[in-house]
């Protein structure tokens, strides 16, 4: 079975535990109203004026039927580029639009079974009749979550994790796909796809999608992330040493002792204990990806005017970009930020993940430790204070 219908109870149509042993990571599932009644919080208006903004990262992908070519435009955008783009057979997409309006950000909380460090972002697709990015494959997790409108999904019964692309396109479209299901979606069904399967939808009037996008990094990503961490902390002196040498029967020749002298050097990979790795993958996992900066503003008031301000009413409000994960250490708890780790308690971790907003009662029970480390994440720009609602 790889379709279900939500109900009040499980909107997955089953409870996450069957869903997570089932279907996670192994195959898809179409959801039928999951979210019923389901009405985007934005208007296709509101996601094209963002489009023409500095900030979000936007793109329009265009078909030409009668050629059968496609061609990617990167935004910003201005308003008179989208009349002229006709009524058929084109897309815009807008990523990171959890970061960029908090009532689409809510769409998360039904996804919360799922760590949200794996959560990259919502993406927001609206489309005219025809419009589409052309069959492809994503190495991510995902639910295309119906927002407006109808769109028809193709999909392939198998993973597919080393096809072969369309050379005359700089997006990656696949140069074959054979559908094997087809399905016309309406607001509020979705449909989850685990990595690697191949997809095809194309919208049957104007409608939007919004993309619940669960990437994970490669092997090699984190090999090279973990492989410069140690070498930050690696001294100068460290080096291949030779005082061993003996008198080279060939000059040219890399010899069994000096590979023997590389492993040697290389053990540094080894040394580095479980409690390192932890804390660098939290550190790692809380920058990857990361779609905008994070800094203080230059009207920022001083950390102490930031506190009688608290105490006033005035709320810190976590910054949007910044991403928060925590991670045990023994019976204390580090706390990653956007790269960075601060020791607390697990309880204090955890609730300084949960909570995007502080009040003065919350910052108050913190312990030192957790309060010294609110002052320079509020020095970083990850707080910014609010005044009263």
């Amino acid at each position: 079975m790889i379709e279900s219908t939500g109900n009040a109870q499980h909107f997955l149509g089953m409870p996450v535990e069957r869903f997570l042993a089932e279907y996670w990571q192994k195959k898809p599932l179409l959801i039928r109203q999951a979210f019923p009644g389901f009405s985007p919080p934005l208007s296709p208006e509101d996601l094209a004026g963002l489009a023409c903004e500095e900030g979000p990262l936007a793109r329009v992908v265009t078909y030409q039927r009668k050629k059968d070519t496609w061609s990617l435009r990167t935004g910003p955008f201005v308003e008179s580029d989208f009349p002229k783009l006709g009524h058929h057979d084109w897309t815009l997409l807008v990523q990171d639009m959890d970061k960029w309006d908090a009532d689409v950000a809510e769409l998360l909380v039904p996804f919360s079974f799922l760590p949200r460090w794996r959560v990259d972002d919502v993406m927001i697709s609206f489309a005219v009749e025809g419009g589409s990015v052309g069959p492809h494959i994503d190495q991510y997790d995902v639910f295309l979550v119906q927002a407006m409108g109808h769109r028809k999904w193709q999909i392939e019964a198998e993973a597919r994790h080393e096809p072969a692309f369309r050379p005359d396109s700089e997006l990656k479209l696949l140069q074959e796909f054979k559908a094997d299901y087809s399905w016309d979606l309406a607001p509020g069904d979705v449909l989850y796809l685990p990595p690697g399967y191949a997809h095809h939808g194309v919208a049957l009037d104007q409608c939007m999608t919004f993309s619940v996008g669960m990437r994970a990094p490669s092997g090699a990503e984190m090999l090279v992330d973990f492989a410069e961490d140690l070498a930050q902390k690696l001294p100068e002196y460290r080096r291949y040493k030779d005082p061993d040498l003996k008198v080279a029967e060939d000059p040219y020749e890399i010899d069994d002792q000096a590979f023997a002298r590389v492993e040697e050097a290389l053990t540094t990979w080894q040394q580095a204990d479980a409690s390192e790795r932890r804390r660098w993958f939290g550190q790692f996992i809380t920058r990857y990806r990361a779609s905008g900066d994070v800094q203080a503003g230059p009207d920022q008031v001083s950390w102490p005017q930031a506190l009688n301000a608290l105490s006033t009413g005035h709320s810190l409000y976590r910054h949007p970009f910044a991403r928060f994960a925590w991670s045990r250490e023994a019976n204390q708890a580090l706390l990653h930020v956007t790269g960075e780790s601060y020791p607390v308690s697990p309880h204090e971790a955890a609730l300084l993940c949960r909570e995007t907003v502080l009040h003065i009662a919350d910052f108050n029970g913190l312990g030192k430790a957790a309060q010294h480390a609110v002052e320079l994440l509020y020095a970083q720009g990850v707080y910014q204070l609010a005044e009263p609602e």
